[in-house]
């Protein structure tokens, strides 16, 4: 069933459970308001009749002027005499004056609802003055005539509730439409972009939570588009990296197969084809490593890592590189810092950045760590010649490679591990003059 078939029958549902229970309780409650508003006119009507017949016929022996006063009106009513326990005078027939009076306590002025076979009477009692008398006028009204009143009432307001109910159902229809609808556009966008279709795709207007999923989705097709070029980006640049040493390596195979060489020049292609070689396989082991940083979270095994242990390490093992290059390297380590990685990753990830730093820089390399606003905050700095505008955004891809590179996927394997560490990182201008890598962890 459609989302808006369902949305539609889960409001006509509950609108039917709200009706029926309001009509149920209104059903009931107006019997009561009725019963209420009839013992009240009742009351009225006995009071105004107590207070003609005591200024008119005044004391208990004038009953039979009372009995003709009373015949001439139009009421349901008992003369009772409360000492005697007697009806004195009815305007009803004996019949039923009899029926009330063997079952029901006449005595008994608490009980409002007198029965008699099938039908109730709603009753007022009044007291004529002085009590003394015992005479009490007992008015009675038949309880299906206010059921009546009742019925006929609740069949207006069931047809309130009917049309009422009808237009709230085609309100929600209307409103459920427009709520479905841009889930409706918005799932054949999602079918273009299951076809990769992106350029194709239409923005959709919404309101509330659908304009945030909506945004969402477009987001997600921006970084599904982003990646799907990465990947051939890398597919390619990794085909031209690999194939430029395969090539060297085929040319001198072949050449010395086919004694084409000199003894000489026979020694010196197969060196170059040892370091080819030795290229192609450093090539293959930063491509693997990448794609284990980027699809296995088992490789990362995180634990709380102090920072000044963390750059000593880097700093012997630089020290080869610093020497060869006869460069200077600076460290300035806030005591305390820590951070929370896994060691072997991110000494990898702060060698490739430091070993950047090295080859390019001219005189020296500053390695800084401090803690700020809650976060261990790493610099790498050189005072080479700093990388190009157009190539700072980037230099994070894989095969990306500035003057002196190696393979392209040093710093992206940065970028990945320090990534999957929590932390992010970013290059800007050094104010020695070169790049400034900068890496943030929370501590």
């Amino acid at each position: 069933m459609k989302l808006q078939h369902q949305l539609n029958a889960a409001f006509t549902t509950l609108l039917l459970v709200i009706l029926t229970v309001t009509g149920f309780v209104i059903y009931s409650l107006i019997l009561d308001l009725l019963v209420q508003d009839e013992q009240r006119q009742l009351k009225q009507k006995g009071e105004i009749l107590v207070s003609i017949l005591n200024e008119e016929y005044g004391a208990q022996q004038n009953v039979q002027q009372f009995s003709d006063f009373l015949q001439d009106k139009d009421l349901q009513l008992f003369l009772y005499d409360r000492k005697s326990n007697r009806v004195l005078d009815s305007t009803l027939s004996n019949r039923i004056t009899a029926g009330l009076f063997s079952n029901n306590n006449f005595a008994d002025d608490s009980k409002q609802l007198w029965e008699y076979g099938n039908d109730k009477y709603v009753t007022s009692r009044i007291l004529f003055y002085p009590q003394s008398t015992g005479l009490e006028l007992i008015l009675l009204t038949p309880l299906k005539d206010l059921q009546a009143v009742q019925h006929n009432y609740f069949q207006r307001l069931l047809l309130v509730f009917v049309i009422g109910g009808i237009a709230v159902i085609v309100l929600s229809y209307f409103l459920t439409n427009k709520l479905v609808t841009p889930l409706t556009k918005l799932k054949w966008q999602l079918k273009k972009i299951e076809k990769r279709q992106f350029d194709s795709l239409e923005r959709i207007q919404a309101t509330g939570e659908i304009k945030e999923v909506e945004e969402s989705v477009f987001e997600m097709a921006g970084e599904l588009q982003r990646y799907m070029k990465s990947q051939q980006a890398f597919f390619q640049n990794a085909s031209h990296e690999l194939k430029t040493p395969l090539m060297t390596i085929q040319g001198y195979a072949e050449g010395i197969r086919d004694r084409i060489f000199a003894e000489q020049d026979e020694e010196k292609g197969l060196e170059v084809m040892v370091n080819e070689v030795k290229r192609l396989k450093k090539i293959i082991n930063e491509m693997i490593l990448l794609a284990k940083l980027d699809s296995e979270q088992e490789v990362y095994q995180p634990e709380e890592l102090a920072v000044t242990e963390l750059i000593d390490q880097v700093l012997d093992r630089a020290l080869p590189l610093v020497n060869e290059k006869g460069i200077t390297i600076q460290h300035n380590v806030e005591a305390g810092a820590t951070i929370y990685a896994d060691q072997e990753k991110l000494l990898r990830a702060l060698l490739n950045i430091t070993f950047n730093g090295v080859r390019h820089a001219t005189s020296r390399v500053a390695i800084d760590a401090k803690k700020e606003a809650g976060k261990t905050i790493i610099s790498v700095r050189d005072d080479g010649a700093g990388i190009p505008e157009n190539l700072i955004p980037h230099i994070f891809h894989r095969f990306v490679k500035g003057k002196n590179g190696e393979t392209g996927l040093g710093l992206a394997i940065a970028r990945a591990i320090v990534e999957q560490s929590g932390g992010s990182i970013k290059v800007e201008k050094s104010d020695l003059g070169g790049a400034k890598f900068v890496l943030q962890f929370e501590s």
